[in-house]
């Protein structure tokens, strides 16, 4: 296998590129995620952290928003799927949910529990080194917890809303399912509570995860060169939406792919990833739906099998 990310070009006139486009693709990504990082570092020195971030943020996802269809990796992932709608409630709802979560675990000392003594965490390190430690660590949980999202059914079930859809842009990046992001977050961080890693690094891996998120997911012809074996990027997380399994159950990192090489998921080739993605399973159009889905898998799927269900109406 060989990288594939400068393969992507489907913005680019048959006429050919200019060296202008294939150097602004591959600035993208890199110089974008520097500019969020950098913008919220600067917001935190001022006292502002959580407005700069969230102005950050936005301004991140109008970016892409214009970036996508300026230069987009799929023109089709441009065309409206009737999802807009359960995107933008499976995302508010459950980023409310993470709020109050949150909220109740630091009431309840969730963190103070879980930690092994006082703390093994390595406070004595530079700031950016403890970061940079606790990004690796975090992976680690992410890295099976979102494979125990692939390979356990009954956990699946709740995964799958995020994977029906059928294309990749900025909008869908928070499409989950309530029950599945509790399983992410539970999964995900114990490690760094365990070990006391300090608020300001908890608080730093949760902005690297929002920005990669929502880089992850665009439909923007990003060209990441030699990044893409280590970090997650728009061209590895394609890969990981494919409907063929030998495909989409890779990548499974979050931010970094580093346990994805160690454990045998990392994956890249030297075509260029399909663009009919989403999942085999039947998925409902509407947002109750998708939320019920769940919690009767088995005998939906089964009805959609039998012609109970007209498989027409979803995804």
């Amino acid at each position: 296998m060989v990288a594939s990310a400068s393969a992507s070009a489907s913005a680019v006139s048959a006429g050919g590129e200019s060296l202008a486009y294939r150097i602004v693709a591959a600035l993208l990504w890199p110089g974008i995620l520097a500019a969020c990082i950098t913008s919220t570092a600067l917001g935190m020195q001022a006292g502002q952290g959580p407005l700069v971030f969230v102005i950050t943020y936005v301004c991140l996802a109008l970016s892409l928003f214009a970036l996508e269809r300026v230069m987009p990796w799929e023109r089709e992932w441009l065309k409206n799927d009737g999802q807009m709608w359960p995107d933008f409630l499976h995302t508010f709802i459950t980023k409310t949910f993470v709020y109050w979560f949150t909220l109740a675990a630091a009431e309840l000392g969730l963190a103070d529990a879980l930690r092994i003594g006082n703390g093994v965490w390595p406070v004595e390190l530079p700031f950016i080194t403890q970061v940079l430690l606790a990004l690796v660590i975090s992976e680690f949980g992410f890295y099976w917890s979102h494979r125990l999202g692939h390979e356990f059914k009954p956990i699946w079930r709740f995964h799958a809303v995020h994977h029906s859809v059928r294309r990749l842009w900025f909008f869908n990046t928070g499409r989950f399912h309530v029950g599945d992001t509790l399983r992410a977050m539970l999964l995900g961080l114990p490690l760094l509570f365990m070990m006391g890693a300090p608020a300001e690094v908890m608080t730093w891996i949760s902005v690297i995860t929002a920005f990669f998120g929502l880089l992850t997911h665009c439909n923007v012809d990003m060209r990441t060169g030699w990044l893409h074996r280590w970090f997650n990027t728009p061209s590895m997380h394609r890969w990981h939406h494919s409907k063929r399994l030998y495909e989409g159950d890779k990548n499974y990192g979050e931010n970094l792919l580093l346990w994805d090489r160690l454990f045998g998921t990392w994956y890249d080739a030297d075509y260029r990833p399909g663009t009919d993605i989403g999942i085999k399973e039947y998925m409902p159009l509407t947002y109750l739906a998708q939320l019920a889905a769940p919690l009767w898998w088995n005998r939906l799927q089964a009805r959609v099998a039998s012609g109970a269900i007209d498989r027409a109406g979803g995804l």
